[in-house]
């Protein structure tokens, strides 16, 4: 892949998560009431070192409610960790914090089902006003 076409990909690329991001809304809007979103991942692939990365990622009322991790196997397309339903039912059910477990959900013929996943802690906090 020559360095032009990698460029113009990764700008295709860059503009399709902002929009994406833009469509999801900010968290305020989403979840009014929400002061903070904390996913603590824990990435996992198949093969002699399971444990890929481990991260953590705050979300604040002022960011986007964009929470699809990609999957981080470079051959893996169209895959990654869609977080979404775990946040709305988090807030639905009105609790603070919840684990589990989620598969890439990426299909194509480079990887095979159960590829990589996520094990996840998901917390929120309430704006105080609202306690």
């Amino acid at each position: 892949m020559s360095t032009v076409t990698y460029r113009q990909n990764h700008l295709e690329r860059q503009e399709l998560l902002k929009k994406k991001k833009l469509a999801a809304g900010l968290v305020s809007d989403r979840f009014p009431g929400i002061s903070e979103i904390v996913f603590r991942l824990t990435y996992y692939q198949r093969g002699q070192h399971p444990v890929l990365m481990v991260r953590t990622l705050n979300f604040l009322p002022t960011d986007y409610a964009y929470f699809h991790m990609d999957c981080m196997r470079e051959e893996c397309t169209n895959g990654g960790f869609d977080l979404m339903p775990v946040v709305t039912s988090l807030v639905k059910e009105r609790k603070k914090t919840v684990k589990g477990k989620i598969c890439c959900d990426g299909k194509n013929e480079a990887v095979v089902a159960g590829h990589a996943s996520i094990g996840y802690e998901v917390s929120i906090q309430s704006a105080k006003h609202l306690k």
